[in-house]
């Protein structure tokens, strides 16, 4: 961007200092305010990236509450815009107090138009790196699945394998962490398959006692136990033609897996108390938290289901892991959360952006978007700071110093970027890694990796 382009709003009602600012800055383009009414007329008309604003403003020249008013205004119709603010002599207090309130510099008068003109041009400077940050972050935040922020090695690979596999009609399977977005990514499956204008239907399996469960999936005839007066349609029909989603089905209780076995394999059901077969179809997108094997070794989930559910498998790393996005992921929220409660914050603050990195996020990305879903009602200033997020600066569990645990966690980062980038090819992540393959399997088994959630092999029929 050229200076001649630089739009520069300069607030002050001393008309011979305005004389003066205005050939100063005749190398950018200057519009000019003497009040506050004049200066949102100009902010509106002109959209400056850097305003240049007297405190003290009519009707009260001699104060500065009009001043402040018209800074709070200027920041909240425009707040990316850099308001450096000039004082009287000695001023600093008010200064200081303009800062704190989202100002992004001060000047104290006399005016020195050398040393102002830095300040200012130091102003542009940053305003247009912030500005190709954000178009980059767009750029960046812009995954290949609506509503999903991806920017991290292992979010995106999960991202391009929901693409191959969407427009397929396989059963496919999500393990995650609670938090890490296993619906987010069921309804990707099912908005980029030809289903997506049929019927997506979710049920929580943890969430529905046992009693019922059957019920609720399969349906009843009327009188098929007592209380029901009518016949219900189940939610396995109510999906038919469409996606169902069964999320923690490791809950699911061992008589009803049987039932569901039977469903997958056939595709028919029979609603409790009735004995007609009725043919659905519809696609099953399974989820859980818990791990399957484990799962099957405990007695706790039939094998022959496992395999059933779980023609494609998707490993959906936690947010922990994903070091590369957090920052990204973080100011998303920040925006949406903006947006729907009419606030207008700028960003975070240096503590509050450490606090995110360094914060181990036990409750993945639900644990995020609550704390800033909070943080944008809570935040007094303009920028969101890490007590806002109720998040300790120093940091709740400080970085380990331990050489053993360092090089542990170095490890296991590396082998999951390795096994990312090779779409899960144990020979050529070990080249990237600079191992054998047998060590890389013995490091995989030693820190509990699959390379099946990173592995392309699974997905290479739909190529």
């Amino acid at each position: 961007m050229t200076e001649a382009s630089r739009k520069l709003l300069i607030v002050e009602d001393d008309t011979g200092l305005l004389k003066q600012l205005k050939w100063c800055f005749e190398d950018y383009d200057v519009f000019t305010a003497e009040d506050r009414e004049q200066a949102i007329v100009e902010l509106r008309r002109r959209e400056p990236m850097v305003v240049l604003q007297d405190l003290g403003l009519p009707p009260n020249p001699e104060g500065v509450d009009e001043g402040f008013k018209t800074l709070k205004e200027t920041l909240k119709l425009a707040p990316h815009t850099k308001v450096i603010v000039v004082t009287g002599n000695g001023d600093q207090k008010n200064a200081l107090t303009a800062v704190a309130e989202g100002a992004y510099d001060f000047y104290e008068k006399p005016v020195d138009t050398d040393t102002l003109k830095l300040l200012v041009d130091r102003a542009f400077n940053i305003s247009e790196l912030e500005q190709e940050n954000r178009r980059l972050q767009n750029r960046v935040n812009e995954s290949p699945l609506d509503g999903i922020v991806a920017a991290s090695e292992g979010m995106l690979a999960v991202c391009r394998m929901i693409e191959k596999v969407a427009p397929n009609d396989v059963t496919t399977l999500l393990l995650g962490e609670s938090g890490t977005g296993k619906e987010l990514l069921s309804r990707a499956l099912h908005n980029l398959s030809p289903r997506k204008d049929q019927s997506f239907v979710a049920i929580n399996c943890a969430a529905i006692p046992e009693n019922l469960l059957e019920s609720e999936l399969f349906g009843h005839e009327k009188g098929a136990f007592t209380g029901a007066h009518k016949q219900t349609i189940g939610k396995i029909e109510v999906a038919n033609g469409g996606t169902l989603f069964l999320d923690e089905i490791g809950d699911m209780p061992m008589p009803l897996q049987a039932k569901l076995l039977r469903f997958l394999q056939e595709r028919v059901i029979e609603r409790v108390g009735g004995r007609q077969e009725i043919p659905v179809d519809v696609r099953v997108v399974c989820a859980t938290n818990q791990n399957p094997q484990t799962l099957i070794s405990d007695g706790l989930f039939r094998e022959d289901l496992y395999y059933r559910i779980s023609e494609i498998t998707i490993n959906i790393p936690p947010f922990r892991d994903r070091e590369e996005g957090r920052l990204i992921l973080a100011r998303t929220l920040l925006q949406k959360y903006c947006k729907k409660q009419k606030r207008a914050l700028n960003g975070f603050t240096e503590d509050a952006m450490h606090a995110i990195e360094s914060y181990s996020w036990p409750g993945n990305v639900r644990e995020l978007e609550n704390k800033i879903k909070g943080a944008v009602i809570m935040a007094d200033g303009k920028l969101v700071s890490a007590a806002d997020l109720g998040l300790r600066v120093d940091g709740e569990q400080p970085e380990s110093l331990n050489l053993r645990e360092v090089r542990q966690h170095a490890e296991s980062k590396a082998i999951r970027v390795a096994l990312t980038k090779s779409f899960g090819n144990v020979s050529k992540a070990a080249e990237l890694l600079g191992v054998t393959r047998p060590t890389l399997y013995d490091l995989m088994n030693k820190y509990g990796m699959s390379a099946d959630g990173y592995s392309k092999k699974s997905v290479a029929a739909f190529e």
